[in-house]
């Protein structure tokens, strides 16, 4: 051999038949420990988010206490759907532009807008470097009496909304929202039909749970309720026996 670096399947001179490529692959080539819906909605003083707290390995939901809503800054809050530990990197993306925005020491502070900007140019870069981070982000907020509410997806595809979902939220929980959603809903109407959504995927989707988190934006701050357990009912009559009447069911 001479001094020069093998390449990938280049012959050795030694036992070895053939050298493999260069350290490790660094980016995620798939999702394993992942998160469900993100729903959020509008209401008449500020923004709400909602998403369970399950983390599911594949199709076991194994764990039960990933909370997936995270401030960011004052006046935004994310929520995320996907792949947990690439939601655990883009909250270090944002925690570094917090951090330099800070520095700044102006007075001013990064609006929900700026974050969904940022975080749709980083998801967009993502994709096109082949790398992308698996995830679907909900972002919500209120600054200077404006109400803001935006998804962006793991491609980069980006909206803004008066309310919105992720995951499966897009089939099932969105109809809900506009058959009841209107701009004038109190807090506890807003919750009411968050918990309503939030009920009809536990129903429906495997890898949601009962054990939920609701976030309140507003221009006093921002809240996230400790996880509560959804109340739920098993009594209907298509869950006595799902399968009657399936051709060739048992």
């Amino acid at each position: 051999m001479t001094g020069k670096q093998p390449y990938v399947g280049q012959a050795l001179d030694s036992p070895h038949a053939f050298t493999l490529a260069p350290g490790p692959t660094k980016h995620t080539q798939y999702p394993y420990v992942t998160g469900t819906s993100v729903l959020g909605i509008k209401y008449k003083d500020g923004v709400l988010i909602a998403a369970d707290t399950a983390g599911s390995y594949g199709s076991t939901v194994r764990y039960k206490s990933v909370e997936r809503l995270k401030t960011c800054g004052k006046h935004c809050l994310i929520g995320a759907s996907g792949e947990i530990s690439d939601f655990q990197q883009i909250l270090s993306y944002v925690d570094k532009l917090i951090l330099n925005d800070y520095m700044w020491d102006d007075g001013n502070n990064l609006s929900p807008r700026d974050i969904h900007n940022y975080l749709t140019r980083i998801m967009y870069n993502k994709r096109n470097s082949f790398d992308p981070l698996w995830n679907t982000l909900v972002i919500g907020g209120v600054k200077n009496g404006e109400k803001y509410l935006g998804v962006v997806t793991m491609i980069g595809v980006h909206y803004e909304d008066n309310h919105v979902a992720s995951g499966f939220g897009n089939h099932l929980a969105r109809p809900i929202f506009r058959d009841e959603w209107h701009e004038n809903m109190t807090l506890e109407e807003g919750i009411q039909l968050l918990e309503k959504a939030l009920t009809v995927l536990f129903y429906r989707d495997r890898s949601a749970i009962n054990k939920v988190q609701v976030a309140n934006i507003t221009a006093e701050g921002i809240n996230i309720s400790e996880p509560y357990a959804l109340k739920t009912n098993w009594d209907y009559k298509a869950f006595k026996n799902p399968t009657a009447g399936a051709v060739g069911s048992w």
